[in-house]
Order: C-alpha cells, then structure tokens, then sequence
C-alpha cells in the first residue's frame, strides 16, 4: 500500500538511546549522531512497502528518539520522478532514496544526485554492494514465478522460463486473462528486470513476452497488486516477481506457492543513496549505517523477510542460505554503470518498440 508513514520519534536525547555504536565505528561517529538530533527529521522515500519496512522503522526508532522519519512509500517509478523533479525545483525532497529499481538508483548517482559517504559498515559488506561510495546495497532478494498453490496442478507450476512458455501454449484457455507481470512502461523495478533477462538471453525473453501477450497478461506497478490477485484466484502464475515479498506472503497465505527458476534466478537489490541535497544529511546516513549494520540485517531477514546481503547473518532469508539453495543458478544483478544501457533514451524506446509488439503478437 503506497502513501506515507510518519513516524513521531520522541524529543529525548540521543545519549538516551537504547544502543551504542559498534566497536568498528570511529569515534567521531558521535558527532554524527548529535547533529542527527539537531537535524531531528528524515525523510526517506521508498519502494519498501510500509508494513514490510514497519520492524526496522521501529527499531531504528528506539535507537534514535529525538529523530522524527518520514517514510514515503511509491513505486520505483514515482520515486524517480518525484525526487528529480523536487530537486530542480529547489523544493524540500528525500534526503534518503531506497529503491528497488537498481538501473535508476545508479542513473541518480551518475547525474550527480547523491552524495558520498564511505559507510563505516563497508568492511562488513560484500564487495558488490556499493557503487562509487554512493549508492549502497542493502539487500540480495531472488526474482521469482509466484502461483496460486490451490488452483494450479503440479504439472502446470513452472520450473523454468521455458516451462513457462509451453505451459501457457499448451492450454490457452486455462490462461486466458489469468497471467500476471510488471508493467514495463509504469514500473522501474519491472523494466530492470525485463532487460535484465534480455542480458541472458534476447530471442527468449521475446518468445516469453509473446507467450504472455497471447495470454491476455494482467500489467501491474506493483508486487501487492499482484500477489494479492494470485492469492484471491484473479491470477494463477506472476512472472518476475520479488521473491521476498513471496516468501513473506507465502508463511501466512497457503495459496500463495513461489519458484526460483532452475535456468537462472536473478538476484536483485535495494539500493539506498543519500542526497546531495540532504536537507537532514546526517540522519539519512544513521539510517543507511542502520540497514547495513549487522543489528538492521537480522531484523530486516528475520522480521522483514527482506533477505540480508551479510555473510554473517543466518536464517531462511539471508544471502548464505539462498547461495546454499540456488547453486550456480543464481545471478545478482551486477550494480554498475552496465544497469545505464537500457536507460539510454534510443535503447529504451527500441525495447520499448519491442515489448509492445511481441505482446500484441
């Protein structure tokens, strides 16, 4: 659900809150934290839903009472809009972007929106996980097929892309309408996703779009719509779906039935930059200091089922326990300037071009 959640932290002292900073942090990390008090605001605009997001905001809360957040929740795509168009106008903004759409995160840094700041919790991180000391990785969230568990037999729940295709060749009117995947053209998150797998492999991905298209596929911006249209029986099978947000659902909701497919199951991240223009920069940095430490990513595999990117964090949501589950199938999406290409105006059109006549196709 998008809007927005305010978060009213209280006006007590940092000196009174609830945990010190690690051992590694330097000692001039102090005075980050007083001038996050002085600040006494964040603002932070995010593709995390609010509910999803609801355990870390209340921990990081506890930490820092005398900081009031302001959570935006959007989708990737408003996110971008909103926050570039805020910052021509010289208009109060986010001083913190977390995004799921990692081509516009890194479009952010290279335009020049955010600032730099060398994490003390950068040791702890994989190598990967930040790019340019700007935009920083803050989960590892496997892309999946979502299927309703109750109304799909065993032979139609696909393994593979290709299973995928000749599932919905073979019984058009079992699928007709009943498909669901990203909106390309609305959902940042969808098209990075899309051109991603257009990466591994470019004739398959547009027999896959036109075996979709001939489905009547449901287009949605977001994961909530669509899980919850699998979940009610609207929908029987998702395509490119954040697999966290499945995983979530599928502990409460027993119809709801998720694969990670064995030809390849890209791994996908959020990625979190500060502002240049921070209007409360030294808040924005707690918080990213918060997501990557070793206290923020247990909660946010073991309470968000967000997935965490350290090595040193255990359970069914972390990046050891999926690496041991996926083998040599899983891919993370590489975080760099190669996630521009697509970006490119004429190379966007182009695929654009494409994704609307394969599916008419």
């Amino acid at each position: 659900m998008q809007g927005k959640l305010k978060l009213s932290l209280g006006v007590a002292a940092l000196s009174g809150s609830a945990w010190a900073a690690p051992a590694h942090y330097p000692s001039s990390y102090q005075n980050l934290e007083a001038t996050a008090a002085k600040e006494g605001k964040l603002i932070i605009y995010s593709a995390t839903d609010s509910a999803v997001a609801r355990p870390l905001l209340k921990d990081f809360q506890s930490l820092y009472p005398a900081v009031k957040v302001e959570y935006h929740d959007m989708n990737t795509t408003e996110i971008y809009n909103r926050f570039i168009s805020e910052n021509a106008a010289n208009s109060a903004s986010a001083d913190l972007v977390w995004s799921s759409a990692m081509d516009l995160q890194v479009k952010l840094v290279n335009d020049g929106y955010a600032a730099s700041y060398a994490s003390p919790e950068t040791p702890n991180l994989p190598k990967w996980a930040h790019y340019q000391q700007q935009a920083y990785a803050t989960t590892y969230e496997p892309v999946a097929i979502v299927y309703n568990k109750r109304l799909l037999k065993p032979e139609e729940i696909p393994q593979t892309r290709a299973d995928l295709i000749r599932i919905l060749k073979a019984n058009p009117s079992r699928f007709k309408g009943k498909v669901t995947t990203y909106d390309i053209e609305r959902s940042g998150v969808g098209f990075n996703f899309l051109t991603q797998d257009y990466r591994y492999s470019q004739q398959d991905v547009w027999n896959l779009v036109r075996a979709l298209g001939q489905s009547g596929v449901k287009l949605q911006t977001s994961t909530g719509a669509m899980m919850e249209r699998i979940s009610s029986g609207e929908n029987l099978i998702g395509y490119n779906i954040l697999g966290s947000y499945a995983f979530a659902k599928a502990k409460k909701d027993p119809s709801i039935g998720y694969v990670y497919p064995k030809d390849y199951t890209q791994v996908a991240s959020r990625l979190a930059i500060v502002s240049k223009k921070a209007r409360n920069p030294s808040a924005a940095r707690l918080w990213l200091d918060y997501l990557l430490s070793k206290r923020g990513q247990d909660i946010l595999a073991n309470q968000a089922d967000l997935f965490s990117l350290r090595s040193d964090v255990s359970g069914a949501a972390s990046l050891s326990a999926l690496n041991q589950q996926l083998g040599s199938s899983i891919k993370p999406i590489q975080i760099g300037p190669g996630l521009l290409v697509y970006l490119d105006q004429a190379k966007r059109l182009d695929f654009m071009r494409n994704w609307q006549q394969s599916l008419k196709n």
